[in-house]
């Protein structure tokens, strides 16, 4: 007992991390913060956007010359030639080295690379917006699930406390029947309303511990035991007024969405894929440069021909520079480059067909959230006047059950309709705070639960 004690103790006092991660209350901000940072997708995208640095670096250092160096080391046996007379010798074994260091550079090549560099700019940004717009997207659905968690708590909240009522004028009703004021029938209804109460309890609780999962499996989180979240106090102002118009919205998001300035960036891209392709049919001039040496076990000096020719002088000697320019003109290759410049232009209206219809689909799902915002408004606000007649309509039935002016039947279906009164207010009331922040979120303002007024 002694040492199980023991061990429970420097647990503690090894693992305070443990304890304290177990007792974190996780906000709106930290769980977007913690999502973009572990989340796959975007670990998947950002290496996406680092493969097109490489290649747009790449791109950059084609524009230098090239340089490659060879080295040979040969055994020749019989026949063979002396490089230093230019006589062949027979049935002599010869050892010879070659050294070769030369490469190239392009002069005038259509402005292919520079198209290439800009194009490839292009396509840098349109992958770095991509990143952005998932994580963007990601931000979305962590603010859902989150305002999930926090709907499902009040519901049960508010079933909890109709359970607790109920449970009370049970105590109520028994001791009516014992004192023979009503019968047991009046009893075993209610008690029956409680045995429902507390069947819809367990079911939203179930409902409040899915949407915890989900909200920690969208964090990437291993567990959802002990993962709790801060419950922001939100003041939702029904006076509230939308002031700007869907089309003001839509040009404010279109300047600044990443979805659009990724297609846009795509259409840039492609107009420098045509370019390049046109830069096929120029002629092309590259240059050239090598340096050479040798050295032969036979060679010998022309000064000196008894003399030890040694390694370093000969790889001076023999030592040649060479510079030579190319020039090809393209004639006839196929009807490639024709084809080539066909495609990217078809390419092109590809892509503008593919930014107009990135540019309707955000004025659909704005046009979409202002309607439902609305839509949620005026629903929320209805709700708040029927909680209240029901609350009071509901007083006034339990008084009379209360008194035996009403039966249990009565009196249970009034205190049902009050519950699903709340519970559609309750969900009215987030479904507002969810549409408002998006369109919050298309005018590029940051995901917050405030006071939720404009």
């Amino acid at each position: 007992m002694k040492k199980l004690l023991f061990s429970i103790s420097v647990c503690l006092i090894l693992c305070p991390g443990f304890i304290r991660a177990q007792e974190k209350i996780w906000s709106l901000e930290e769980c977007i913060v913690y999502a973009i940072e572990h989340n796959i997708q975007i670990k998947q995208q950002i290496i996406q956007t680092d493969y097109q640095k490489n290649t747009l670096s790449l791109s950059k250092y084609k524009l230098l010359p090239t340089l490659n160096g060879q080295a040979s080391h040969n055994y020749s046996f019989g026949r063979a030639l002396d490089e230093t007379t230019y006589e062949y010798t027979d049935n002599q074994n010869i050892q010879s080295n070659s050294f070769y260091a030369g490469g190239s550079v392009d002069i005038f090549k259509g402005f292919q690379n520079m198209n290439t560099i800009r194009r490839n700019k292009y396509q840098l940004q349109a992958s770095e917006y991509d990143l952005e717009n998932i994580k963007n997207n990601i931000s979305m659905n962590i603010a859902l699930g989150y305002l999930q968690i926090l709907l499902n708590h009040e519901l049960v909240n508010a079933t909890a406390s109709q359970l607790q009522i109920t449970r009370e004028q049970i105590e109520k009703t028994r001791k009516m029947y014992e004192a023979g004021s009503v019968a047991k029938g009046n009893l075993l209804q209610i008690e029956a309303q409680a045995a429902s109460e507390e069947l819809q309890l367990i079911n939203l609780r179930n409902q409040l511990d899915i949407s915890y999962l989900t909200l920690t499996q969208m964090l990437e989180l291993d567990s959802a035991s002990g993962f709790r979240i801060s419950v922001p106090d939100i003041q939702i102002d029904t006076g509230i007024i939308f002031q700007d118009d869907i089309r003001d919205i839509f040009e404010l998001a279109q300047g600044s969405r990443p979805e659009i300035k990724s297609a846009e960036m795509r259409l840039e891209a492609s107009e420098y894929d045509l370019k390049i392709a046109n830069g096929s049919r120029s002629p092309s001039l590259s240059m050239s440069h090598s340096a050479t040496t040798r050295f032969s076990d036979i060679a010998f000096k022309m000064s000196d021909p008894t003399g030890n020719y040694k390694f370093s002088e000969q790889l001076n000697d023999n030592l040649n520079y060479g510079v030579g320019f190319s020039l090809n003109i393209p004639i006839l290759n196929g009807w490639q480059i024709n084809k080539n410049i066909a495609n990217s232009r078809l390419s092109i209206e590809n892509n503008r067909y593919a930014l107009e219809a990135e540019k309707k689909q955000l004025y659909k799902n704005i046009q979409q959230a202002w309607a439902d915002a609305t839509a949620a408004l005026k629903k929320y606000t209805a709700s708040i006047k029927a909680v209240v007649s029901m609350e009071e309509s509901f007083r006034y039935t339990e008084q009379k059950f209360d008194v035996g002016m009403v039966t249990p039947v009565d009196y249970n279906a009034a205190k049902t309709q009050l519950l699903q009164t709340q519970s559609d207010m309750t969900q009215a009331k987030y479904e507002f705070i969810f549409k408002t922040k998006l369109l919050d979120f298309y005018k590029g303002l940051p995901i917050t639960l405030n006071a939720v007024k404009q």
